[in-house]
Order: C-alpha cells, then structure tokens, then sequence
C-alpha cells in the first residue's frame, strides 16, 4: 500500500509543495528587502536602471508566483482539514494559530497581486522606455514608493505569519475565553498597519519600515503583541 493513499498522504504532498513555495516566495520578500533595497539606494542610475529592467522582472515572477502557489496549497489543506474535523478544528488551539498564520499569509498574498505587482510593472515599464530614449512614466516615482511599502509590511508581517505557523502545531494554548473578541483585536492592530502600506507617499517623510533594521524590529515587536493579545484574551 502506498504511503502517499487516502487523506493524509493527499495532505502530506500539499504540505511540501506549500513549504517549497512559501521557501520561494518568502525568501525572495527577504532578498527583496534586506539585500535588493539597500544595493539599489547606493548604486549608480545606469545600474539600477539596468537591474530594473533584467533582474527584477526574473525575480517578480518567481516571487508572485511563489506566493500564488503557497497561498493555493494552504487553501486547500486547511479545506481538508475542516472537512476532517468540521468546526470543532477551528475553535481549537491549532485553529486559533493556524488561521492567525493563514490570516496574515492571505493579506501579504494580496499585497503582491493587488499592489507589489501592478506597481512594479509600472516602475519597470518606465525604466525600459527611459533606456529605450523615452520619456520616464510620472506615475512611477508614486508606484516604486508603493511597492516598496508593500513589500516591507509584508516582510514585517511574515514574522508573526511564521510564528503562528509554526505554533499551530509546536506551542499549545488554553483556551479560556471568546476567540471572538482575539480576532476583532488583532485584525485591527494589522489592519492599521496594512493602511501604512496602501497609503503611500513619494515626499521626503519617513515612515515606519524604511529601514532594514526598522523592518525586522517591527516584526518581531508585532509578533509579541499578537501573541500577549491571544494570550491574555483567549
């Protein structure tokens, strides 16, 4: 009899492909913005340019299609796992931390189809036209500010996604109290920061996340906050 029969063999294949493609997806969010971000604010005009128009089009494919992908595979095993369970599996431990996770994942998925993506498009349409001889699109100085807030509340909220990913399964937690009540909170603390993203700006402000090091702090401070929420209301 194959390992790979019936339900939990079905499971156990779209858990793979889900950790290959959230590896894809969320370690390209990292290159992104640890390592892309910084080298293009200190490169020259022509290298930039030129990255523009040849490497970050190779990368944007694999990242959005990375996060399509993990986004698919996660569907569909939390729909096999509530037709396993029915709705007792959601008001459970595991629910509360694996819907936490899946909540977080599903926003940062709508971040790079809904506003990473279009932006960049614009951004690297209007570099290619400037290196062709043409006239820079005005709108892209407005789209790459975008993408760029996109892109680093995503990598803020990949922490706590992969957190409660992880204690699903790893960090039992009594439940006491509505569940209700968590996840009116929480979505409005990540709701607020995921207006920051949406807001954009092309002045010279600076706002939460324009730093490497303001990035990584943030997640790991939001990640303690959800986690003193869920503690302290459930």
């Amino acid at each position: 009899m194959s390992v790979f029969s019936g339900t939990e063999g079905y499971l156990f294949l779209l858990r793979w492909g889900h950790f290959l493609a959230g590896v894809t997806w969320i370690g390209l969010l990292y290159y992104f913005n640890l390592v892309q971000v910084p080298f293009f604010a200190e490169t020259d005009a022509a290298t930039k340019s030129n990255a523009t128009q040849k490497l970050v089009p190779r990368a944007l494919w694999w990242f959005r299609w990375g996060a399509m992908l993990t986004f698919l595979t996660g569907a569909a095993m939390l729909l096999v796992r509530g037709a396993q369970g029915g709705a007792d599996v959601w008001r459970s431990a595991w629910g509360v931390w694996i819907l936490s996770g899946a909540g977080l994942g599903t926003l940062m998925f709508l971040n790079v189809w809904l506003v990473i993506w279009p932006n960049q498009k614009i951004v690297i349409a209007s570099a290619a036209a400037a290196a062709g001889g043409g006239q820079a699109d005005p709108r892209a100085a407005g789209a790459g500010r975008r993408a760029f807030l996109a892109s680093r509340t995503n990598a803020m909220f990949s922490v706590p996604m992969l957190f409660f990913m992880g204690a699903a399964t790893h960090l039992p937690l009594a439940l006491t109290a509505s569940k209700w009540t968590f996840a009116v909170v929480a979505t409005l603390v990540v709701l607020l920061l995921e207006g920051n993203a949406l807001a954009g700006s092309t002045g010279p402000s600076k706002k939460p996340l324009e730093t490497v090091s303001s990035v990584i702090g943030s997640g790991f401070v939001l990640t303690a906050v959800l986690y003193v929420l869920a503690v302290a209301l459930l």
